[in-house]
């Protein structure tokens, strides 16, 4: 079975979500090509050498920035040139973005949200989850070449030993790049609140805008004391649906709190290996939400609340205030 691994460089760099998707494909027992695209295609090869025993690239100044017109051109040739039937893919928003074009050129399926693959019989399967991950399926198509865009934080990420990979330069044409890239525009680093890399997601529900023990809210507070905990820990974080739903029924709530952040049923379902609630029930759609983190930890003043119920490994029945003062003051 030939397996394409599908990347793409960063000045040389790979992210880690390629370093987890080579562990995937190392699950397949093939014979694994690699193709990066993008500036530094080499270096980043030479990071990985001994991943693969083929490697192949296009490095070209207009890959420099991420755009979908350059991106789908030179992952279209890249996998034309592997000529493999299974092309695993890191989900990143790059690709998102640009694989489902190429996979349109390249008269190739695709599927996104994969979070396994398994080879029985020298048939590849590939496992997602549906419907607010609660349906767990495993899905195989006939058709072929075969793209799976891979989620992050499900395998393992390889431990590639650098080296000189020798590689093969894949000829690609740009003919229309009318998109022009002039800058980036992004929130400052300790502005940014939420991070998938990061080792421990932080989670505040609506407890937090609450009265507090001397009978009025502390919503200025309880910012304060979340943003210090954010930036100190680099932290992820997330929320209960409550909470951000307070704005718009005109309460005091966390401005720096969206809907982008929320976790559970209807929001997303990251993947961090710690976790930590404090102040929310820990019920059902907050389990969903929850589900694939390693370790989860909770704060509340309920001993009978939902994390109490064999949702937690551990639960402090303490004053959420009082600890994250206590914690900020220990990690400062």
């Amino acid at each position: 079975m030939n397996v394409f691994v599908l990347l793409h460089s960063d000045n040389g760099a790979l992210p880690r979500i390629a370093l987890e998707t080579l562990s995937a494909a190392r699950q397949l027992d093939g014979n694994i090509t690699v193709g990066i695209l993008g500036t530094g295609a080499q270096a980043a090869a030479d990071s990985i050498a001994d991943a693969a025993a083929r490697f192949l690239v296009v490095d070209n100044p207009a890959l420099a920035q991420p755009r979908y017109c350059t991106d789908a051109a030179a992952a279209a040739a890249l996998i034309s040139a592997a000529d493999a039937e299974i092309i695993l893919a890191p989900a990143t928003a790059r690709f998102n973005r640009a694989l489902p074009g190429a996979a349109a050129r390249t008269n190739a399926q695709i599927d996104t949200k994969i979070v396994g693959v398994v080879a029985e019989g020298g048939v590849v399967q590939a496992q997602r989850w549906y419907y607010r991950q609660r349906i767990f399926t495993t899905i195989r198509r006939t058709g072929k070449p075969w793209i799976l865009l891979m989620e992050g934080g499900v395998y393992p990420a390889i431990e590639a030993a650098p080296g000189g990979a020798t590689t093969e330069t894949v000829a690609c044409e740009f003919a229309d790049t009318r998109t022009t890239v002039t800058g980036i525009q992004k929130p400052a680093a300790d502005a940014q609140t939420i991070r998938p890399e990061a080792k421990l997601l932080f989670v505040a529900g609506a407890g937090w805008t609450k009265k507090q023990k001397d009978g009025a809210p502390h919503v200025d507070v309880a910012g304060t004391l979340i943003q210090d905990f954010l930036r100190k820990s680099g932290a992820s974080l997330g929320s209960s649906k409550s909470i951000v739903d307070l704005q718009s029924e005109g309460q005091g709530t966390l401005g720096f709190m969206t809907h982008m952040n929320q976790v559970g049923q209807t929001g997303s379902t990251p993947r961090h290996p710690k976790g930590l609630a404090t102040c929310c029930h820990g019920e059902e759609p907050h389990a969903v939400g929850w589900r694939f983190i390693n370790e989860r930890r909770a704060i509340n003043l309920d001993a009978n609340c939902g994390w109490a119920q064999g949702k937690a490994d551990v639960l402090y029945v303490a004053d959420a205030f009082e600890v994250m003062e206590k914690l900020n003051a220990l990690i400062g």
